[in-house]
């Protein structure tokens, strides 16, 4: 720890380097929080798309999907909250792209602080954000029947594996929004991707009813893996035969290997991404 000299003479110990990276990621974090409540929009249009998903699949199509040994509804609730924190990820790629347009990060760039903080601190409003969305679907699927069916102590490990996932998902379209550098880009590029990794996979029927390519790509998709693991914990499982193949089998490692692979491989990115742009 450095010694600082300040305006009264006294000389006074500066914050070491980790100590100022916190500070700054959770200063960053306040502003986008800040940023939310001042905007309750947000929060109501991230929770209505997967509300409607919850009703217009259980009440409209649950009657006509079987599922072996439970009701459509225990078996949906897990690929919603799924198809919720991924879809709440995309926030963290069209935040930067908005901060880039409206010249937000050249203000950033005239502050003293860790040019990581920025992609922290959005990173971060996104996983309470996604947090926020997961219990109004808890309430959602309460309502129309779902239950839980496992002890508190895996039901609690399977939302942190949720928003692990959604964390570490949140830097990969943070460093698509810093790549597009357009909000509107943004919102049609992430779905180009949302799209086939939540809908071609086990969310909302079973893979082995895909036809066979189909079936092989969900089988082998980390959506789908982030839905069994999370059935599993949730007891939502029935007597249904799980896929033979190795991320359905060890579905919960499979998650937390793919969310370690994507923080190691994409905080960098985003954050070498982050400076090229800040340096310009």
């Amino acid at each position: 720890m450095s010694a600082a000299v300040s305006a009264t003479g006294i000389r006074t110990s500066s914050p070491s380097l980790p100590a100022r990276w916190a500070g700054d990621g959770w200063t960053v974090t306040k502003r986008n929080l800040i940023k939310i409540k001042r905007s309750p929009d947000m929060i109501i249009f991230a929770v209505l798309q997967p509300i409607m998903f919850v009703l217009l699949f259980s009440q409209v199509y649950g009657g006509s999907i079987a599922v072996a040994g439970t009701d459509y509804t225990q078996f949906l609730m897990a690929g919603i909250f799924a198809q919720t924190v991924v879809f709440g990820s995309t926030f963290s790629g069209s935040a930067m792209a908005q901060d880039l347009k409206e010249g937000i990060i050249d203000r950033f760039r005239t502050l003293p602080m860790s040019p990581s903080a920025v992609l922290i601190g959005r990173t971060n409003a996104d996983l309470a954000l996604n947090g926020i969305s997961m219990l109004i679907m808890m309430g959602t699927g309460l309502l129309v029947g779902w239950r839980v069916d496992s002890t508190p102590g895996r039901f609690l490990a399977a939302l942190a594996l949720l928003l692990l996932f959604s964390y570490a998902f949140s830097w990969v379209m943070a460093l698509l929004g810093m790549t597009v550098r357009s909000p509107e880009t943004i919102n049609n590029a992430s779905f180009m991707i949302l799209f086939p990794i939540t809908f071609i996979s086990n969310a909302f029927v079973q893979s082995s009813n895909l036809p066979g390519p189909l079936q092989t790509f969900a089988d082998w998709n980390p959506v789908s893996a982030l839905v069994q693991a999370v059935r599993e914990l949730f007891g939502n499982l029935g007597s249904a035969p799980v896929p033979d193949t190795w991320p359905m089998q060890n579905a919960v490692a499979t998650v937390l290997i793919g969310s370690a692979v994507m923080l190691v491989v994409f905080v960098p990115l985003a954050v070498r991404k982050f400076e090229s742009i800040s340096s310009r």
